[in-house]
């Protein structure tokens, strides 16, 4: 999964980091890269943040895939920007999760992927 098609050289190690950047351009809060290799095969790092209104999610969001595209990453898929509760990002190696709050601890996507040495914020 390292290698991406869509992608200039760019690691999924470099995009995570760029995708944790653009999250906290727009002030994202407790932005986290939960590190996944070896635990599954549908991406290397899931980036997980959260916006305070469905507003917040939806230029967190924006502003990701803008910034990717920049880099010459674009997304695979956009998914819940309509009610934007939870929005999703598919780069293919890493997948941005930006969420309201109350849906991030109901989804915990931290304490399903992670383990303490896999986590680290932003």
């Amino acid at each position: 999964m390292g290698t991406m098609h869509n992608a200039n050289r760019m690691t999924s190690t470099d995009l995570a980091g760029v995708i944790a950047a653009a999250a906290a351009d727009k002030k994202a809060r407790d932005v986290v890269i939960l590190d996944i290799r070896g635990k599954t095969t549908i991406a290397d790092y899931f980036v997980i943040c959260e916006g305070d209104t469905d507003r917040q999610v939806r230029a967190i969001t924006d502003n990701i895939t803008d910034v990717c595209k920049q880099h010459g990453v674009r997304a695979l898929a956009v998914a819940g920007l309509k009610d934007a509760s939870w929005a999703c990002a598919d780069f293919d190696a890493v997948i941005a999760h930006v969420f309201l709050p109350g849906e991030r601890t109901f989804y915990d996507l931290e304490g399903l992927w992670g383990d303490p040495a896999g986590e680290r914020a932003v």
